[in-house]
């Protein structure tokens, strides 16, 4: 037959509340607006809005855009379809700037 003293019969509701406690900081933080670690949804702008890539077609709408940036890729050039403010843009990096403007000349 277990012992038991006065301290026992708090030490259930101590732990109960503890426990609690834990949960509820947990889920405040998890729940707080402003800190998820869920990246936003990425909002269009101007041409020149992205960093170093340089603007080389200007399709006329997405499907297009896809087409020329695929054969870019094939050619061994890394392109980017950017939906920007002035519509669809294929964008390189300055160094395959020329490469890629050849490719689109033929």
């Amino acid at each position: 037959m277990p012992i038991s003293n006065s301290f026992s019969y708090a030490f259930g509701p101590i732990v109960a509340l503890v426990g609690i406690g834990a949960m509820v900081l947990v889920l405040r933080w998890a729940y707080s607006r402003g800190s998820s670690v869920v990246a936003a949804p990425g909002k269009s702008g101007p041409s020149d809005s992205y960093g170093l890539l340089v603007c080389v077609a200007s399709p006329t709408n997405y499907a297009e855009g896809e087409m020329i940036r695929r054969a870019l890729e094939d050619r061994g050039i890394k392109a980017n379809l950017a939906q920007t403010t002035d519509g669809p843009q294929i964008m390189v990096w300055p160094s395959d700037e020329s490469r890629a403007r050849d490719a689109l000349r033929q």
